[in-house]
């Protein structure tokens, strides 16, 4: 199975980058699954439904994601009826939305879609470990889903690497998200789980992690409140990672990274 994961998508600019380029990516590729994370789409700070369907409508098979899940208040009453769009599975009992997702593809194949948030540096929430235990009881890899990917939304690259190792061999893919900044360490782990620390973002890099650089600058320079940060307008480039999987267990065979556009100096998977 050949898999795209996508990292935020910051605003205007990165959603549209997503979205025109997706039947493309998806014809070239050879995709079977395409899954971004989204909880920056909107202006950049969460999800809103209508972003949500364009996302979908254009190849998106699962959303995902993260610290600002709930920005958009009415993702709140619209999350519970379309099962693609995934919150963190560690917010507490009783929140809207599910943590997890199993999608079937056109040819009967499963791929379980989950989704975490870090507790290092971020706001207080359940175990992301003992919910990703949780899920993974439910769905075995290699027997009931063809392959499992993981979005880890955290700060702390420990915490991400620790979820990596936590899960290795039990998935087929475990990605972070939240930093906005694409790493360098992608690999495949012992026992066959593919692994990056941060896929970086669908977005204007010519900025502050996404946003404009004046008003994110003088932020830290003054130390006081400004004004609200906005997305930057500029070009921006789509970052993400994408893996190969093998369909009798799950596990992946080879992965590579894939930038577009923008600032960052591009690259495709080659497989």
């Amino acid at each position: 199975m050949r898999i795209l994961f996508l990292g935020d998508i910051v605003g205007r600019v990165g959603r549209e980058a997503v979205i025109s380029r997706m039947p493309a990516l998806r014809r070239e590729l050879a995709l079977d699954c395409v899954v971004v994370n989204g909880e920056n789409a909107s202006h950049g700070f969460g999800l809103s439904p209508a972003i949500g369907r364009d996302l979908l409508d254009a190849g998106v098979d699962v959303i995902t994601l993260g610290n600002h899940s709930w920005d958009r208040r009415d993702l709140i009453g619209h999350i519970g009826s379309e099962p693609r769009i995934i919150r963190p599975a560690n917010y507490p009992p009783g929140t809207p939305g599910q943590g997890s997702v199993v999608v079937e593809l056109v040819d009967g194949r499963k791929v379980l879609v989950a989704n975490v948030m870090g507790r290092q540096f971020m706001d207080a929430m359940d175990d992301p470990f003992r919910a990703m235990t949780d899920i993974l009881s439910r769905h075995r890899l290699g027997v009931t889903v063809h392959a499992a990917i993981v979005d880890v939304h955290a700060e702390a690259t420990s915490e991400k690497w620790a979820m990596g190792h936590y899960l290795d061999g039990r998935v087929s893919l475990v990605i972070g998200t939240h930093t906005h900044t694409p790493t360098a360490d992608h690999r495949i782990l012992s026992g066959g789980t593919a692994f990056q620390t941060d896929a970086g973002m669908c977005g204007d890099y010519d900025s502050v992690i996404g946003m404009g650089k004046d008003a994110a600058i003088a932020r830290f320079v003054r130390k006081m409140p400004g004004d609200r940060l906005q997305p930057a307008e500029g070009e921006a480039s789509i970052a993400g990672m994408m893996v190969e999987t093998d369909d009798a267990t799950g596990l992946a065979r080879r992965m590579a990274p894939l930038r577009q556009g923008g600032h960052l100096a591009p690259t495709m998977p080659d497989f």
